[in-house]
């Protein structure tokens, strides 16, 4: 796996900036914390990572995985994988069909992909819930979910907005949990941005910490 870099990283609304300059340097199975409370540029700063920051907002600034520029790249050619706040399951799809959306295309063959999808659900004590309907799932069930469909893609590096803000807590130390040990396992280099110090004691890797200053 190769470390995820960030090059003088600034977010902007306007003439106005939010966050940066940063620079910032995620090793292979690490995860970097930045910690600001709500408004301070954080989740823009990982929507500009993945090509998609929202209109009204610019950043400067580079972006590599391992020796690949990815700063100019379309985001379905950066190989990063995000996960949310919200788990953002496909409610007309079954659970096998949520995560067939994001197993990487390597996988081939209709006996292939349902193998990995079984022993991806099965890895994290999911076995057998294939044909379930997501709407059925309790939070923790869907938040775990989720986390696989981002990793069943293959990404290089994983980014983490917030994911478990809206779990109950003992649900949010289990996904959190599973989710940090999946990462390091995977030798992910892994960014998690939050307002919860408890998220960056759990991570237990090095902190950023920024103050407010935009959304």
């Amino acid at each position: 796996m190769n470390a995820l870099r960030l090059e003088a990283a600034v977010v902007q609304a306007g003439l106005r900036r939010l966050l940066g300059p940063l620079d910032i340097t995620v090793p292979p199975g690490e995860v970097v914390s930045i910690l600001g409370p709500s408004g301070a540029g954080k989740s823009s700063l990982l929507a500009w990572l993945c090509g998609a920051l929202p209109p009204g907002l610019s950043a400067m600034g580079r972006v590599f995985l391992g020796e690949r520029e990815l700063t100019t790249l379309p985001p379905e050619r950066r190989g990063l994988g995000i996960l949310f706040q919200d788990d953002l399951l496909f409610p007309h799809l079954d659970v096998a069909g949520n995560l067939a959306f994001g197993l990487a295309a390597a996988v081939r063959g209709r006996a292939a992909r349902r193998a990995a999808i079984a022993a991806a659900l099965d890895s994290v004590g999911l076995p057998g819930i294939e044909a379930r309907d997501p709407a059925t799932l309790s939070g923790g069930e869907r938040a775990r979910v989720a986390l696989l469909r981002v990793l069943l893609s293959a990404p290089g590096a994983l980014l983490l907005d917030e994911p478990f803000g809206r779990l109950d807590p003992a649900t949010r130390v289990a996904v959190r949990t599973l989710t940090f040990r999946l990462a390091r396992e995977r030798g992910l280099p892994t960014l998690l941005v939050t307002h919860d110090a408890d998220d960056v004691a759990a991570a237990a890797g090095p902190v950023l910490r920024i103050g407010a200053g935009g959304s």
